[in-house]
């Protein structure tokens, strides 16, 4: 049984006619395994998360489809029993860290309240797992660099409190939203290998959406792709950069840029 298995998911937004954002989604993620979801900009990948999480933004909502993790159905779970799972049992890592973040708390803070959020454990508690957190994601001097505020980190650490907000309650499926996309490249590298080696250590399905096929060849097992809400193509990420079968996926990998000097896959 998949940790994640999304099926026919179909996410709407109203108007003359309504608009359907999200049509026949299906995906799966496994424990300790990495699922692509990957398109352009406005192609459905963010909102087939928040699907997940419970989090379209209102006034779009979910029509069609199931979403089940580890067995439950979450399109079922009254409010409160999603809320619980939230940031528990499911960790959410959003593309815009300064705006995930409260500029008037500090770091060591806001991690240490998303494990109260969920966990019955006292303030000092939550402050020496918020400490354990930061520096298990590699923010250096993690004890006095916890009582910073957000605009005194760089873009690289703010991910990096991003993403020990999301593992602090050893969630069993981490949503990594754009985790990469406004670092320069040797930060987003050092991003990535935190991600793998989280992964690694806690047994997490991780659900990657992005929209550079580049990194999905680096740390996916399966991908999904998507174009105007729809799954044009799925397969291992092997066979999808050996054989695509879709045009769009072909336009896709021809646009990512080659460090070896061969044309990419083009036909």
């Amino acid at each position: 049984m998949s940790l994640l298995a999304i099926a026919d998911l179909a996410v709407e937004f109203p108007g003359r006619p309504a608009k359907r954002v999200v049509d026949g989604v299906s995906l799966a993620v496994e424990a300790g395994r990495t699922t692509g979801l990957v398109g352009e900009s406005g192609s459905g990948k963010s909102l087939s998360a928040l699907a997940v999480l419970g989090l379209v933004p209102t006034p779009g909502r979910v029509v069609g489809g199931r979403i089940e993790f580890a067995g439950r159905s979450l399109l079922d779970l009254p409010p409160d029993a999603l809320r619980g799972l939230r940031g528990k049992a499911i960790g959410l890592v959003s593309q815009d860290p300064l705006a995930a973040l409260n500029p008037v708390h500090t770091i060591g803070a806001q991690v240490a309240e998303a494990v109260r959020a969920h966990e019955p454990v006292a303030r000092r508690e939550a402050w020496a797992r918020a400490v354990a957190a930061l520096d298990e994601v590699g923010i250096p001097a993690a004890r006095q660099r916890a009582h910073d505020f957000p605009h005194q980190l760089s873009g690289g650490q703010r991910q990096r409190v991003v993403i020990a907000m999301a593992i602090a309650c050893r969630p069993q499926l981490l949503i990594a939203d754009e985790p990469t996309t406004a670092l320069d490249v040797s930060v987003q590298a050092q991003i990535l290998d935190l991600l793998r080696h989280l992964q690694a250590e806690l047994g997490m399905g991780l659900l990657l959406i992005t929209h550079d096929l580049g990194i999905i060849a680096e740390m996916a097992d399966q991908v999904t792709v998507l174009r105007a809400g729809q799954v044009i193509e799925q397969a291992d990420v092997r066979s999808l950069y050996a054989a695509p079968q879709a045009d769009y996926t072909r336009a896709l990998l021809a646009a990512v840029p080659r460090v070896d000097g061969r044309e990419a896959v083009t036909a």
